[in-house]
């Protein structure tokens, strides 16, 4: 039981709960201390909560919320004025009374017609008692680190209060089979990771440990939701496992996101609703990701979802623009080998990106008079002459078509110790190829001219070179 600092008045997203019956809820509420204000009814979808229904309490602090059709079912919310809320379980049976008082809605709150919800409140009281020893252990073992014999106690003691949680959690689950409440608190369970055994001697011992403890947890972290069950969708639970899943479990390599993501998709791939939002958290996740590499993962997303036609979800229009953003990353994603650019050079000569025989290649994109481009600019040819690294070759190319300028920026600011490429009418279509929607733009090669980096700025140039020999070489 919280306060609720937003509610966000939007428009119900419609489930199609299978097998629900069109029976209507009717939902009486009695507040002591508490007349001629209105009361909402609201739901968890995800990360958001929306609202659904209103009341009008009468003079005596009574009203109800009723309707023909049948809720969805998940956790809701009864929304007090001062944005106070206490969460209720909407189940099966949707008709029954509420009764509390205003001044001590949490101590006072009361079901009748509704065991499930009963237990419900008896859960929240228990739960929230637990995590307060819990915490309560912890601050005590924080305060003793400097005494051996405490922590040794205080870490057992801890322990035990673990084990007690996890009982309280399975009795829940045992006394709720087939409820709502059972279904939330098994998502909550953690992962039991096994303890794996490896042997003193072995080479690398924590390390070995280490890679089996992260590829069981990581292969099991969806072991306890039932990914086709419709109710979850309506709590905060499926959303926060996803968020920890692939911001806090996952290592951010593109491959691993890419296993991870096909056994997730298999899993809910039975349940429509579940699979839409899944499928929509996963392509709004990485498409807002500053993580370099993830546009990859939004190229497989539209690739084996939104473009295959698995998403009926969105419109053609939406299939369209995809497409087209999507045409405009798959040359340019890191490990792809970088289309080769021929252009005529500052010098006079032509000069083609693949004849360059250096460890690194730094493409840079770049326009005389764009703002940042003048304080990048600078900056790399720094990087590049003092001192000079003979293993690194820059291949810049001028976006305008003003030759003019061009000429006369690489004079005035002594650019000629790298190749200048031109190519005004874009022949070689560089900007489709290497998606060039602004300046500056930075991308590393290896020798092979294999994309290792992009997007980078400047000053991240010689760090991320010299960590990549140093792990790559």
């Amino acid at each position: 039981m919280k306060r609720l600092l937003i509610i966000i008045l939007a428009a119900a997203f419609i489930i199609n709960v299978k097998g629900q019956t069109a029976k209507g809820y009717d939902i009486s509420v009695s507040v002591s201390g508490l007349r001629d204000s209105s009361l909402f009814l609201a739901y968890h979808f995800g990360d958001r909560q929306y609202l659904r229904d209103t009341l009008k309490l009468d003079s005596n602090g009574s009203g109800r919320f009723s309707g023909n059709e049948s809720l969805p079912q998940g956790i809701y919310m009864i929304v007090l004025p001062n944005n106070k809320y206490f969460e209720i379980m909407m189940s099966d049976d949707q008709k029954f009374d509420i009764s509390f008082s205003y001044d001590d809605y949490i101590n006072t709150l009361q079901f009748r017609g509704s065991p499930e919800n009963t237990y419900f409140i008896s859960y929240q009281k228990k739960w929230v008692s637990l995590q307060q020893e819990a915490a309560s252990i912890n601050r005590r073992l924080q305060a003793s680190r400097q005494d051996s014999d405490s922590v040794r106690i205080l870490t057992r003691e801890q322990k035990d209060h673990e084990k007690q949680m996890k009982e309280y959690l399975g009795r829940v689950i045992d006394d709720n089979k087939g409820n709502l409440l059972s279904v939330l608190v098994s998502s909550m369970m953690p992962v039991e990771v096994p303890e794996f055994i490896v042997p003193d001697a072995a080479p690398n011992r924590d390390s070995v440990l280490w890679s089996l403890r992260y590829n069981y947890n990581k292969d099991h972290f969806f072991d306890n939701i039932n990914l086709n069950d419709d109710r979850i969708l309506r709590t905060p639970i499926l959303h926060a496992r996803l968020e920890a899943y692939f911001k806090n479990v996952l290592i951010q390599a593109p491959d691993s996101i890419y296993r991870a993501i096909d056994r997730l998709i298999k899993k809910c791939e039975g349940n429509h609703s579940i699979f839409q939002y899944v499928s929509v958290y996963l392509f709004n996740h990485f498409r807002e990701s500053e993580i370099m590499g993830h546009d990859a993962v939004i190229v497989k997303l539209a690739d084996d979802i939104y473009l295959s036609g698995k998403a009926d979800w969105v419109n053609q229009e939406f299939r369209d623009n995809l497409n087209k953003q999507v045409e405009l990353l798959r040359n340019n994603l890191i490990g792809v080998i970088a289309k080769d650019l021929v252009m005529e050079s500052f010098t006079g000569m032509h000069v083609a990106l693949h004849d360059i025989e250096k460890d690194f290649t730094i493409i840079y994109f770049w326009e005389p008079g764009c703002g940042h481009c003048k304080e990048s600019t600078p900056k790399l040819r720094d990087y590049h002459n003092k001192p000079k690294d003979y293993s690194v070759e820059i291949f810049s190319v001028c976006t305008t078509g003003d030759r003019e300028a061009w000429s006369k920026y690489i004079n005035e600011n002594e650019l000629t110790g790298w190749i200048n490429g031109w190519d005004p009418v874009r022949r070689t279509h560089y900007d489709f190829y290497y998606n060039v929607q602004s300046t500056p733009m930075i991308y590393i090669l290896d020798r092979d001219k294999k994309i290792i980096a992009k997007k980078l700025s400047v000053d991240d140039i010689s760090g991320f070179i010299d960590n990549y020999r140093k792990f790559y070489r």
